[in-house]
């Protein structure tokens, strides 16, 4: 009867769900031809309660293949229901939603009140802010490759695919003509040797002109396992460098943690200067670079864990009811309780050498990532308030410098430069270290 619920899911999601572009996921990707195709960014969203999991798979791509496929492991032989192209304008709602924010104060007027408050916290950015033709299940032999299930979803050709040997799943492949990265083998194996089967959606160009679609749309699927696991290992096979993952973990008890690799938190709270809300994008790459430069890759952060319904402050606002059962939260009916985790890592093959899996705990507390800008009050001193406010700056203002010289690893003279103010705040001893005018983030890194 379990099977029967789930296997209904994404009937409904299918009906529910009309879609529009990003791009796609979590195996490798095959190209024809002499074409070569690179994943350096994976989206996934993973709806999870008990053994049953929705997982949204979006990344990007490199290359202009007049064909190719997605190879991904599952678990189980998919059926047509539990298969569905899903809304790529969803992933991107969820990854702003989630995403590390900057927010912004105003100081107010030290005039009117005794003793300084802060204004109201405003959210401004978030860094950078994933025809059933039923053909009745066709088993066939072709050099050791059994062809389990054959469906089209869409513009994609859905083959569910079962093998002797990774060999035998290999020449396949390249018999029917895809170039097959050459370190895809031995992962290849080791997930035969689990009993998994392989999942290659093949993307129809003609028929995806003809909708008149220009991206690649991300896939859905639903499938019953007691594995928590996502198969990050084949994607590394497209490789020409690191990868960045990023996880966006739905359910219905709490946050979500990595259990074979070290699991470490965003700082929660960062206040730095205010010229930072110029680019801000270019301040988190440079915070993360720094945060991967001494932990090593490999290292799973988590940048946000909260109930999916709310946020404080929103840099967009909550997803709505339809569109978490879009993403596949099925239980809603029966219980409101969903709580969304972000997991983001960048790694390689040397420090990813096995498969992430992870773990839902009960930890239900709130945490954000916060980088925070206080605008300053420059009106005119009319009380004594007023000069005490300014004699707080300077510190303040040292304490922001060095702040984001740590998130980031900038060099604080020219932060400080950035900071467009007056020497009179330095320490003792100190002094700028003059240089060319110019934008201030073309002269951070020189």
């Amino acid at each position: 009867m379990r099977s029967r619920v789930f296997h209904g899911l994404l009937v409904l999601l299918a009906v529910c769900a009309p879609l529009e572009a990003v791009q796609a996921f979590c195996g490798f990707y095959v190209a024809s031809g002499e074409s070569k195709l690179f994943n350096h960014k994976s989206q996934v969203v993973l709806v999870r309660d008990g053994d049953r999991t929705v997982m949204t798979m979006a990344s990007d791509y490199e290359g202009d293949p007049k064909e190719f496929a997605l190879v991904v492991p599952v678990p189980v032989v998919l059926k047509r229901g539990q298969i569905h192209v899903g809304d790529s304008s969803l992933v991107g709602k969820l990854d702003a939603y989630s995403a590390p924010r900057l927010v912004e104060y105003h100081d107010p007027d030290p005039c009117p009140v005794a003793g300084l408050t802060w204004g109201a916290p405003r959210s401004i950015l978030s860094a950078k802010s994933m025809a059933e033709v039923s053909v009745s299940a066709e088993r066939r032999l072709d050099q050791g490759v059994r062809i389990e299930a054959r469906y089209e979803v869409d513009e994609y050709d859905v083959l569910i695919l079962s093998a002797d040997d990774s060999g035998s799943l290999l020449t396949w492949l390249r018999r029917h003509g895809y170039r097959v990265p050459e370190q895809a083998s031995r992962v290849v194996a080791s997930y035969l040797n689990q009993g998994m089967k392989f999942f290659v959606a093949k993307v129809d160009l003609r028929r995806r002109a003809a909708r008149g679609l220009t991206q690649l749309r991300p896939l859905q699927i639903a499938y019953e396992s007691s594995r928590f696991m996502l198969p990050v290992r084949l994607g590394m096979a497209n490789s020409n460098g690191p990868q960045e993952l990023f996880v966006y973990a739905v359910t219905r008890a709490g946050r979500v943690e990595a259990v074979n690799y070290r699991n470490l938190k965003l700082p929660e709270t960062v206040e730095v200067p205010a010229f930072v809300k110029r680019d801000f994008s270019s301040v988190w790459r440079a915070a993360f670079d720094r945060l991967v430069d001494r932990n090593g890759m490999g290292v799973v952060y988590t940048e946000y864990a909260w109930i999916l319904t709310t946020c404080d402050p929103c840099p967009s606002p909550p997803l709505t009811r339809e569109e978490q059962k879009a993403l596949g939260v099925w239980w809603l009916d029966d219980d409101p309780s969903v709580f969304v985790t972000r997991l983001h890592a960048r790694y390689d093959r040397a420090s990813f050498p096995e498969d992430l899996v992870l773990q839902t705990t009960a930890d239900r507390t709130n945490f954000q990532c916060r980088v925070v800008v206080h605008n300053e009050w420059t009106g005119e001193a009319r009380c004594e308030n007023a000069n005490a406010y300014r004699k707080s700056l300077p510190p303040r203002r040292a304490r922001e410098a060095t702040a984001l010289a740590e998130l980031t690893g900038w060099p604080l003279d020219r932060i400080r430069q950035s900071m467009g103010v007056n020497t009179a705040w330095l320490a003792a001893g100190e002094s700028l270290t003059p240089y060319k005018a110019a934008a201030w983030w073309e002269n951070l890194w020189k």
